[in-house]
């Protein structure tokens, strides 16, 4: 049956292409006409909507599966609360009866900082920063919905991938790096994370949560040394960044997480174990650190 993809950027747009391939019907809501284009020529369903308005909202299809990944965007009028809970509430409000998998993409960003502690899916979430408290609260939104027992709720690892790499521009410059260099960060390879995605969709019993990393915390100065020494470039320095930045906050947010769950659940085996084998593989797709595939995306704040 169709699958409904609420918010096909950098994480949904992977996702897509698995079940395209797999010979799905493939929806994909999204404000932009230029993207509903783009999504068009790639074979998807295009459905121009936006989660903050719910009067857009009223002739999404039916579909068996609907994956809500909406990213923020900073340049936006809505706050977060808006279009993480405000908006999955008003898919949710739409959205016909007969839905079987409601996925939440989600973000380990709920935990808050708990001093390089480790955490899983039945650890307390008591997070700082806005996003993690925005995101939390629509995790409660679908928990108690109707659609409850059929929820599963994906707490992703820091993304990254092809033309996502934060402070690459830093590392190509050669400026410190101002944020906290001992700080562990939790990855997940965008491919894995898609690939898991799908897989929590036919083989997850919900409800149920899971965190999604590669389950090999990296101290972040190691992270950047290797990526370094793979791209020839000196050595990085790191810097303490102002007072009251967001990266600041980031930093803080020192813990590690542990993934046994979505292996022993889902049966994925990684293309991406660690960083190590990520990084290398955009490395030799692309040597020269100026393409695309290290700096085309303009997210990249994950780490």
């Amino acid at each position: 049956m169709a699958k409904l993809i609420v918010g096909c950027g950098y994480l949904g747009s992977r996702v897509a292409r698995r079940w395209l391939a797999a010979g799905q019907t493939v929806y994909a809501v999204t404000r932009s006409a230029e993207h509903a284009g783009l999504l068009g020529q790639q074979g998807l369903c295009p459905i121009m909507a936006d989660v903050t308005r719910p009067d857009t909202l009223q002739r999404l299809p039916p579909a068996e599966t609907v994956l809500y990944s909406v990213a923020y965007d900073p340049h936006s009028q809505a706050t977060r609360d808006e279009v993480y809970a405000g908006g999955l509430r008003a898919v949710l409000d739409t959205l016909p009866a007969s839905v079987m998998r409601i996925l939440l993409a989600s973000t380990t960003g709920v935990y808050g900082p708990v001093a390089g502690d480790w955490v899983d899916e039945n650890s307390p979430c008591r997070p700082t920063r806005d996003a993690g408290r925005a995101m939390l609260a629509a995790e409660a939104v679908l928990q108690t919905s109707r659609f409850a027992d059929r929820g599963i709720i994906l707490r992703l690892a820091g993304l990254y991938g092809p033309g996502r790499i934060p402070r690459m521009a830093d590392l190509l410059a050669g400026r410190p790096i101002a944020m906290t260099a001992q700080g562990y960060v939790n990855l997940i390879h965008v491919d894995d994370a898609a690939a898991l995605v799908v897989a929590a969709q036919s083989r997850a019993t919900p409800p149920r949560t899971y965190v999604v990393a590669d389950g090999q915390p990296v101290r972040r100065r190691d992270f950047y040394q290797h990526l370094a020494a793979l791209l020839g470039l000196p050595a990085v320095n790191f810097t303490d960044p102002p007072e009251g930045d967001r990266s600041a906050l980031r930093g803080g947010s020192d813990k590690r997480v542990r993934s046994v769950r979505i292996f022993e659940e889902l049966g994925v085996r990684l293309a991406y174990p660690s960083y190590r084998e990520g990084l290398a593989a955009i490395v030799a797709r692309s040597p020269s650190p100026s393409g695309d595939d290290f700096i085309g995306d303009a997210g990249g704040t994950l780490l």
